[in-house]
């Protein structure tokens, strides 16, 4: 018996290469970048295929902005530490 449900095509996939060229991307960069995917879904201009690469691009993008921003609060907190013990 065979089934009736046709498979689902594969969605395409960010390539190793752009996901470690987004990952060396800097804070400001990464926020541009991730504005203009969110103003190319939003124009609805996109078909299928190219609206998921941009949606795991945006994904991609804002995980990256995140990790720039803990990174700087790391450093931030660090510092009122070492102000403070020093100050002590």
């Amino acid at each position: 018996m065979t089934d009736p449900t046709p498979a689902a095509p594969v969605a395409p996939q960010l390539g190793e290469e752009e996901l470690a060229r987004l990952d060396a991307l800097s804070y400001e960069d990464a926020r541009e970048q991730l504005g203009q995917v969110v103003r190319e879904l939003e124009s609805g201009g996109a078909g299928l295929a190219e609206s998921l690469v941009l949606w795991q691009r945006g994904e991609k993008l804002a995980q990256v902005c995140q990790a720039r921003l803990d990174g700087a609060r790391a450093l931030v907190e660090s510092a009122r530490q070492q102000g403070t013990e020093s100050a002590g």
